[in-house]
């Protein structure tokens, strides 16, 4: 057997893979998100989100805290598409240190 040459040094999958693995989502289901725009695909989100509450996040500042929660979606999507580390930092035109930095703030393992 051939030695692999891939040499990943981030052991985070793809966010699809893991989701399918745990049964969350089917190829039709990507089918569907795919057709929707990121923007109306947040506003469905938010709209689950509230709906047992009434539709009431009062106490949630959600205009002030979508900037974390876009962040912490391209901290993710980088790091499953990326080979390394290092390749995910300069995708999202990061320092490494820089990167380590938001990765912890975001709780994010890598």
């Amino acid at each position: 057997m051939k030695a692999s040459t891939n040499k990943s040094t981030s052991l985070n999958t793809s966010i699809i893979t893991n989701l399918k693995d745990q049964g969350i989502l089917t190829d039709q289901t990507l089918v569907n998100i795919n057709a929707i725009s990121l923007e109306d695909l947040i506003a469905v989100k938010l709209e689950l989100a509230c709906n047992h509450i009434n539709n009431r996040l009062y106490g949630f500042d959600i205009w002030r805290n979508s900037v974390y929660i876009v962040k912490d979606a391209l901290l993710k999507f980088a790091i499953s598409t990326t080979k390394s580390k290092k390749d995910a930092a300069r995708f999202l035109g990061l320092t490494y240190a820089d990167f380590r930095l938001a990765c912890k703030k975001f709780n994010i393992d890598i």
